[in-house]
C-alpha cells in the first residue's frame, strides 16, 4: 500500500513539473528550456553522487538501458509543446492513455525485465471506465497537442522501465545520473540542430520567477523515487496510480491558472479511479480463485 501512495505522490509532482517546464518554455523557447532542464538536473544528481561517493560508472549494461534520458527529452518537448494549447488536466489524461496502452503491452509480453502479466478480458471493464474518464477531461481537441501528449505517455512508460531496470542492475543514483547525462547530450544536439533561432536564446537573463527553474530538480527527485519502486508495481497500475495524483494536482494548477474549477475533470478523474479499482479488485479475485 505504501508503494501505491508513493506512486500517487509522484503523479502529483509530475503535474507540477509539467507546469513549471511549460513556464520555462514560454520564457526561453521549447528547445532552450529543454537544455536548461537537463543540465540543471545533471548538476544536481552529480552533486548527490559526489556527496554519497557513489560510482556512476559501473559495469556496462545493455545499450538500450541507457536510452531513457534521450527518450525523456522528447517527453519534455512534447509536454511543453502541448502546454500552451490544452489544459494541464487534458495533457494528464492523454499522457495516461499513452502510458496505459504501453503498460498493457509491457505487462503482457514481460518486456524490459518485467514479469509477464497476461491481459485478460475482465480488464476491459476497467479500461472502458478509464477511457470514459479521459474523454470527459478533454474539452479542446487540438490534433497536434493531443497526439504529442499521447506519444509523451508512451515515452514516459519506456523511460520509466529502462531507468528502473538500469537502477536494479546498478543503483538508483547511477540510473538517474545516466538519465540526465544522456538526456543532456541529446537535448544539446537537438538544440544545436534546430534551436538556435529561438527568441529566448538571444537573452538568457534570469527570470524573477525563480520557481520555474525547479523542473530539473523535481525531475531528479521523481526519477529517483520511480527507480526505487517501478519494478515492484505493475506497469499498467503504476500508470493509473500516477494519474490519480496528476489529476488532483492538475485540477489545482488549472484552477490557479484560469481561475475556474472544472467539474468535467472531477468526473473524469472519478471514472478513471473507479476503473482502476475495478481492475484491482478483479485481479485480486482472480488470484484468489487460482490460489
Amino acid at each position: 500500500m505504501t508503494l501505491y501512495f508513493l506512486t500517487i505522490f509522484i503523479g502529483a509532482l509530475a503535474s507540477v513539473m509539467v507546469a513549471l517546464n511549460g513556464f520555462l518554455a514560454e520564457r526561453y523557447g521549447l528547445l532552450t528550456s529543454t537544455v536548461i532542464i537537463h543540465i540543471s538536473g545533471l548538476l544536481i544528481i552529480s552533486v548527490v553522487l559526489a556527496v554519497k561517493r557513489d560510482r556512476a560508472f559501473m559495469a556496462r549494461q545493455k545499450w538500450f538501458l541507457y536510452t531513457g534520458g534521450a527518450v525523456g527529452v522528447l517527453t519534455i518537448i512534447f509536454n511543453n509543446l502541448a502546454f500552451s494549447r490544452i489544459s494541464v488536466s487534458a495533457i494528464t489524461a492523454l499522457v495516461l492513455f499513452g502510458q496505459a496502452v504501453s503498460g498493457l503491452v509491457i505487462d503482457h509480453w514481460g518486456w524490459l525485465g518485467i514479469g509477464k502479466k497476461a491481459f485478460y478480458r475482465h480488464k476491459l471493464i476497467g479500461l472502458v471506465l478509464v477511457m470514459a474518464g479521459i474523454a470527459a477531461m478533454i474539452n479542446s481537441f487540438e490534433v497536434i497537442a493531443v497526439l504529442v501528449s499521447f506519444i509523451a505517455g508512451i515515452n514516459i512508460a519506456v523511460t520509466r522501465m529502462t531507468n528502473g531496470r538500469l537502477a536494479a542492475l546498478t543503483s538508483w543514483r547511477a540510473s538517474a545520473w545516466y538519465n540526465f547525462m544522456t538526456g543532456s547530450v541529446f537535448a544539446i544536439i537537438v538544440f544545436l540542430l534546430f534551436g538556435r533561432g529561438e527568441a529566448g536564446f538571444a537573452e538568457l537573463s534570469l527570470d524573477p520567477r525563480l520557481y520555474i527553474y525547479l523542473g530539473g530538480a523535481m525531475g531528479v527527485f521523481m526519477i529517483s523515487l520511480v527507480n526505487i519502486i517501478v519494478m515492484r508495481v505493475s506497469a499498467l497500475y503504476f500508470a493509473l496510480l500516477l494519474f490519480i495524483g496528476q489529476v488532483a494536482a492538475g485540477l489545482l494548477i488549472d484552477m490557479l491558472l484560469s481561475g475556474e474549477f472544472s467539474w468535467r475533470n472531477v468526473v473524469g478523474g472519478v471514472l478513471v479511479a473507479l476503473g482502476l479499482c475495478v481492475n484491482l479488485w478483479m485481479d485480486q479475485k482472480r488470484r484468489g480463485l487460482s490460489g
